[in-house]
């Protein structure tokens, strides 16, 4: 991994190098351990001038998993004393390696930060570098989607085991402890965000945060969840029926999502605009009478986060590659009653491959639990 992990750094150079700028700070996470395999708390990375990197701690990586496993080619530098910033020893370093200009990530930094790095390098020109990292992360290599794909395995795995037992007097709140167990059990790292689970009248809600309420017979069970695997993070969403045959109106409901899911995973090509993907399943709901209960988007890039670029939605510019990971995940929430949402995590593929490529596959069949 160290050569994926050098010519990742190696191409932003050469972008910072184009646009005038000798180094670059890289302070956001997800992007400090795309660029460095591994980001302890607080980190930074310095793309240095000349050609050498380095990673500054505010203290010693503590080894745990969660952080990753850094990259050997990397120097480290770890502040002494508590209370030092690594951006400022970062840019300080840049300052007195004769750089001119730095690019930073204003959207990431605070204005504070900003200022403290202006006060250590007055002489620094400080350039905006943009989402240059975010654009570079969108095409996944082979071996991020194989995170992926075990990923989606491991929380495949835990809901189908949690489909299998006693749902009925069960608490959201129970059920959602209950899966994130199962989730580490199989081998992830942990959750990759706080799972959700709805009934009745909260099912089919986005990101629904578990309550107390117990499972009903006739109930309509929402569930959402994902794992991280090596910082890899993957999403599912499944609706089911409880303890009894789906009354007409669940099963209305149900086929219109279906439809408008299965509209917008047939859409996933590359070349195709974000915004006709949503369309293609957003039109699907809005010309069933739903359209004022749609989400903002159908969905969004996964990756070393949740909810990364691209976003599939109405005003989003831009067209896929292939070799993105994507969610596409409408949903339908009818205040008082429910509803349903169905949601895939898939990586874009050409046609001449096969087309999109299902990570996520527990059934999507309406089921009687």
């Amino acid at each position: 991994m160290s050569d994926v992990y050098a010519a990742r750094r190696a191409l932003l150079r050469d972008r910072c190098a184009a646009a005038g700028n000798a180094a670059a700070l890289i302070t956001r996470p997800a992007n400090v351990r795309y660029l460095a395999g591994a980001s302890p708390s607080g980190a930074v990375l310095l793309l240095g001038p000349g050609g050498e990197d380095m990673l500054f701690c505010a203290g010693p990586p503590s080894g745990a998993f969660e952080e990753g496993r850094l990259d050997e080619r990397l120097r480290l530098s770890v502040l002494e004393g508590p209370g030092g910033d690594p951006a400022v020893a970062a840019a300080d370093l840049a300052a007195s390696a004769r750089a001119e200009s730095l690019a930073v990530e204003e959207h990431h930094l605070t204005v504070g930060r900003h200022r403290a790095l202006r006060s250590v390098a007055p002489a620094l020109r400080l350039a905006d570098l943009g989402t240059a990292v975010e654009q570079q992360r969108l095409v996944k290599d082979e071996e991020e989607i194989a995170c992926l794909r075990i990923a989606a395995e491991i929380a495949d795995q835990a809901l189908g085991e949690l489909l299998e037992s006693i749902l009925v007097g069960r608490t959201e709140r129970h059920l959602a402890l209950e899966l994130e167990r199962r989730l580490v059990d199989h081998g992830a790292d942990g959750p990759a965000f706080p799972t959700s689970v709805g009934t009745g009248p909260h099912s089919g809600r986005s990101r629904h945060r578990p309550s107390d309420r117990r499972v009903e017979e006739g109930d309509f069970l929402s569930v959402c969840l994902g794992a991280n695997y090596r910082g890899y993070r993957c999403e599912i969403g499944r609706t089911f029926v409880i303890g009894t045959s789906p009354a007409d109106w669940q099963i209305e409901l149900y086929d219109v999502v279906f439809a408008a899911q299965r509209a917008g995973r047939e859409a996933l090509l590359p070349g195709a605009a974000y915004r006709d993907v949503d369309h293609a399943a957003r039109s699907v709901l809005d010309g069933a009478g739903h359209g004022e209960a749609l989400a903002p988007s159908t969905g969004h890039g996964v990756g070393l986060e949740i909810d990364e670029d691209p976003q599939l939605a109405p005003t989003a510019m831009g067209k896929l590659d292939a070799c993105v990971p994507v969610t596409v995940e409408p949903g339908v929430h009818l205040p008082g009653r429910g509803g349903v949402r169905i949601d895939d995590t898939l990586v874009v593929r050409p046609e001449a491959d096969g087309g999109p490529e299902l990570l996520t596959i527990t059934t999507k069949e309406l089921l009687a639990l």
